[in-house]
């Protein structure tokens, strides 16, 4: 009978409690993310692959896997981001898609880009040069770009990257950030379809806070998959620099 029972819990049992350990850790913990664009350099790259926690802004039908749980507006234990927090969330316009973005607008305030400048509730973001680097683009090709650290209300700071400061989305009016929702923004201001473009536009619009998965912690790895070029060349495209890495 013991053996029995032994090998029921070794066939049956035992695979079945890592399932569900790791089905309570993604939902409750943390869950790992990939990121396939450059919208968000320099902080995120190309090929980043990144670790978010789920419990910062409480739960929704996206925390669990497959957005399985009942669709609200309402999160259990729900807390606000903080400017400057780098969020996963699902898009409004297609909730099949995963995006990430920094957080720049909670409810109530009034975001507008000037000149390229970014204006919050009337106030300038202030910037401060950082000299240059090398960012990529979709086509896996390399090129020079300003960065400047910007503030945001708090004394929170980040890195942005600027190629130019009359792109399309550099004027824009006054977004007023309704409740319930947040203003998100991606560092790479001029290779960004972010809160500053409204769905019809393809860009994300206001964020409902129930879409939020997760706080963006650390990168986990990179891989620079878009200069992938036959077996011989994988192992240099590993950037290790890039590892464990807070974001």
């Amino acid at each position: 009978m013991k053996t029995t029972l032994r090998s029921l819990w070794n066939q049956v049992f035992e695979p079945l409690v890592v399932v569900l350990l790791v089905f309570a850790s993604t939902t409750a913990i943390a869950q790992p993310f990939y990121v396939p664009t450059g919208s968000m350099q320099p902080t995120l790259a190309i090929g980043d692959a990144l670790i978010g926690s789920k419990f910062p802004y409480g739960y929704s039908r996206w925390s669990l896997p497959l957005g399985l749980g009942p669709k609200s507006e309402e999160r259990l234990f729900g807390r606000l981001p903080a400017y400057g927090d780098v969020v996963v969330f699902r898009l409004p316009r297609d909730e099949q898609m995963t995006y990430v973005k920094r957080v720049v607008g909670l409810p109530g305030d009034r975001i507008q880009m000037v000149k390229g400048e970014l204006v919050i509730n009337g106030r300038k973001a202030p910037l401060l040069w950082q000299g240059t680097a090398r960012i990529e683009d979709h086509n896996g090709r390399y090129s020079e770009v300003n960065l400047y650290r910007e503030t945001l209300p708090g004394g929170v700071t980040h890195v942005i990257a600027k190629h130019v400061w009359d792109g399309w989305l550099d004027d824009t009016p006054v977004f007023t950030v309704p409740e319930g929702h947040i203003f998100v923004m991606g560092d790479n201001r001029d290779n960004s379809l972010d809160s500053r473009a409204g769905p019809g536009m393809g860009g994300v619009g206001f964020v409902p806070v129930a879409n939020l998965m997760a706080r963006a912690e650390f990168t986990i790895g990179s891989y620079d998959f878009l200069n992938a070029d036959g077996p011989a060349s994988w192992p240099g495209l590993i950037r290790w620099e890039r590892f464990f890495r807070g974001i």
